[in-house]
C-alpha cells in the first residue's frame, strides 16, 4: 500500500519547490532549509554591466525553468535613479526570450522590485532592510546578496550589509566577484575585513570558470575512470598546458584592464583552477571542503613565479588586418600613454609533490590572439623502445572548456590500407555530437543554483586565495616595479614566438602535424 501510495506521488507533477528540493537533494546531498522557504536575491550594484549581461539574464533562466524556490523575490539596488522597467529594458537584449515565454517573463518581473540608495550611508541600507522585511514573509526570508560592484566600494558595503540588512531568521549568502584584491596584501586584507562580518560559510567568492561544463567534469574524468588514475603522474606526463586565448582586444574595457593586466585577469584564478583540478590528489568525498582542502594542498607545493619562467606581450595592430585588428593596445584611448600592462601571458609552474615532481605546468593566456579557445591538454612521454623510426607522436589527452566542449585524446594508429606505418588519429567525444539534445547551462546558472543550495564546492576558500596570490605576488611586483617592458605581437597571431620557444625550452613537443577532421555523419 506504501508503495502505492509513493509511485502515485511520483507521478504527480512537482512543484517549483519540489523540483528544486530534489535538484538540491540530488546534487548535494545538504540538509533542508532552516526557518524559511523564502528567498530574498538582492543585487547590489543593479546599474551595472555585469547586473545586465549576467546577473539578471541567469536569474531569468533559473526563474523560466523551474530551479529556483517558488517564492523567491528579486531586489535590485544602485545609486541610480532606476525602475524595473528601465532594468527590463537593459535586461532585455540579453536574456534570450522567446516568444512563447512573454508570460513566464511577466511574472518574473512581477517579482523584481528596485531600491535606490547609497552605498556608504546607514540610512540607506536601513531603509533597504525596511523595504526587505514588508516583502511577503520578509521577516522569515532567506537573503542572499550579490556584490556586482567594483572593489572600490565592498568595504563600505559589506559592512552596511552586516550592521543593518541581515535576515535574523533566515539564512544570509554574500556572493563576491573577483578580482579579491591585487596582490597577497590587498587580498589578505579584503579577506579580513569580510571575515570580520561574515563566516566563511556564508561567503561565496566567484569565479566563472568554476561552473564551466568541462572544468567541473575534470574531476569525473580523472577519479571516475579506472584508465587514468595509473598514467595520471609524472611518469607518464611530459608536460601539461592551460590555454586561454580571445580573438579580441580589450577594445571599451582598456582602461579597467590596465589596472590588472592579463595576469591578474586570468592566470591567477581561471587557469590556476583548471591546474588544481587536474593536479589534486582523490579527495576524502565530494564535499565543498574536502574538495578545496585537496586544492590548498596542491598551491602549496607550487614555489612562486619568476621572470625567467615568464614570457610577456603586447598586442599591436596587424597592418592586414581589418577593423579593431588594425589597432594596438595603446591605440585604445582609455589606456595610459606608454602602458607596460601585458596582454599575453606565459608562464611555467612547478608542482612539488611526489605526484608531479619534475612536470612543467604551462600556463598560457592572452587576448588579441588567433583564435577563441579554453582548454587543458595533458601530454605524455614519448613510448619508450621505439620501433616505428621516430614516426610515433606523442599522445595528449585535451579537455576542451570552449567553444565547442570535447574530450578527445591524441593517439597513433596503423594507417588505413595497404601500409605499415602509424598515423595520428584521435578518440573524440565532441558534447554536441554525443549529447545532441542537452543544453548546457550557463557557468552563472550552475554557479548562482549552487548558492541557492548552500553548495561551496565551486567557490573559493580563503586560504585558497591566500596561496594563489603568494605565488603571483612576487612576479607582479617585480614586473610592475621594473616596468618589464612585454613583446609585441600582432594582433590576430598565436601571440610571442618567444612563448613557443619557453615551452620548447620545457619539454613541450609540438609537431604541427595533427589536423582534425569532423567524423563522418552516420
Amino acid at each position: 500500500m506504501g508503495s502505492r501510495a509513493s509511485a502515485e506521488k511520483m507521478s504527480l507533477p512537482l512543484s517549483r519547490s519540489e523540483v528544486f528540493g530534489e535538484l538540491r537533494k540530488e546534487l548535494h546531498e545538504d540538509e533542508k532549509f532552516h526557518q524559511s522557504d523564502v528567498h530574498i536575491f538582492i543585487i547590489m550594484g543593479a546599474s551595472g554591466d555585469l547586473a545586465k549581461k549576467k546577473i539578471y539574464p541567469t536569474l531569468w533562466w533559473l526563474f523560466r525553468d523551474g530551479l529556483l524556490p517558488e517564492q523567491t523575490y528579486f531586489v535590485g539596488y544602485a545609486r541610480s535613479d532606476l525602475t524595473v522597467d528601465a532594468i527590463r529594458t537593459a535586461c532585455l537584449p540579453h536574456m534570450k526570450v522567446e516568444d512563447s515565454e512573454s508570460e513566464r517573463l511577466e511574472a518574473f518581473f512581477k517579482r523584481n522590485s528596485y531600491v535606490s540608495g547609497k552605498y556608504d550611508q546607514d540610512a540607506s541600507f536601513a531603509k533597504l532592510h525596511e523595504y526587505l522585511l514588508s516583502l511577503p514573509s520578509g521577516a522569515e526570508a532567506n537573503r542572499l546578496f550579490y556584490l556586482a560592484l567594483p572593489p572600490s566600494v565592498y568595504h563600505d558595503v559589506t559592512q552596511n550589509i552586516r550592521h543593518h540588512c541581515m535576515a535574523t531568521k533566515g539564512w544570509n549568502r554574500i556572493i563576491v566577484e573577483k578580482p579579491f584584491g591585487r596582490d597577497l596584501q590587498s587580498s589578505e586584507e579584503l579577506s579580513n575585513h569580510l571575515s570580520s562580518l561574515f563566516t566563511e560559510d556564508q561567503i561565496y567568492r566567484i569565479d566563472h570558470y568554476l561552473g564551466k561544463e568541462m572544468v567541473q567534469n575534470l574531476m569525473v574524468l580523472r577519479f571516475g575512470n579506472r584508465i587514468f588514475g595509473p598514467i595520471w603522474n609524472r611518469d607518464s606526463v611530459a608536460c601539461v598546458v592551460l590555454t586561454f586565448k580571445e580573438p579580441f582586444g580589450t577594445q571599451g574595457r582598456g582602461g579597467y584592464f590596465d589596472d590588472f593586466g592579463i595576469i591578474r585577469d586570468v592566470m591567477q584564478n581561471h587557469l590556476l583552477q583548471m591546474l588544481c583540478l587536474v593536479a589534486m590528489e582523490k579527495p576524502a568525498t565530494t564535499s565543498s571542503d574536502d574538495v578545496r582542502d585537496e586544492k590548498v594542498k596542491v598551491l602549496k607545493c607550487i614555489t612562486p613565479a619568476t621572470l625567467d619562467d615568464v614570457v610577456l606581450g603586447q598586442y599591436v595592430g596587424n597592418p592586414d588586418g581589418e577593423g579593431d585588428a588594425k589597432l594596438s593596445y595603446l591605440d585604445d584611448p582609455t589606456v595610459p600613454k606608454g602602458s607596460t600592462t601585458a596582454t599575453f601571458a606565459t608562464a611555467v609552474l612547478r608542482v612539488n609533490n611526489e605526484r608531479w615532481d619534475g612536470v612543467p605546468f604551462i600556463l598560457r593566456c592572452g587576448k588579441a590572439l588567433n583564435e577563441r579557445k579554453a582548454e587543458v591538454r595533458l601530454q605524455f612521454k614519448d613510448v619508450p623502445g621505439d620501433i616505428f623510426s621516430g614516426q610515433c607522436r606523442r599522445n595528449e589527452l585535451v579537455v576542451r572548456v570552449q567553444p565547442n566542449e570535447a574530450i578527445y585524446a591524441k593517439m597513433m594508429t596503423k594507417k588505413p590500407g595497404g601500409y605499415f606505418s602509424p598515423e595520428e588519429t584521435e578518440l573524440d567525444l565532441t558534447y554536441r555530437s554525443r549529447y545532441k539534445n542537452v543544453k548546457l547551462p550557463d557557468a552563472y546558472e550552475r554557479l548562482i543554483l549552487d548558492v541557492f543550495c548552500g553548495s561551496q564546492m565551486h567557490f573559493v576558500r580563503s586560504d585558497e586565495l591566500r596561496e594563489a596570490w603568494r605565488i603571483f605576488t612576487p612576479l607582479l611586483h617585480k614586473i610592475e616595479g621594473e616596468k618589464t617592458p612585454p613583446i609585441q605581437y600582432p594582433y590576430g597571431s598565436r601571440g610571442p614566438p618567444e612563448a613557443d620557444e619557453l615551452l620548447k625550452r620545457v619539454g613541450f613537443r609540438y609537431a604541427g602535424t595533427y589536423k582534425w577532421v569532423e567524423p563522418n555523419k552516420l
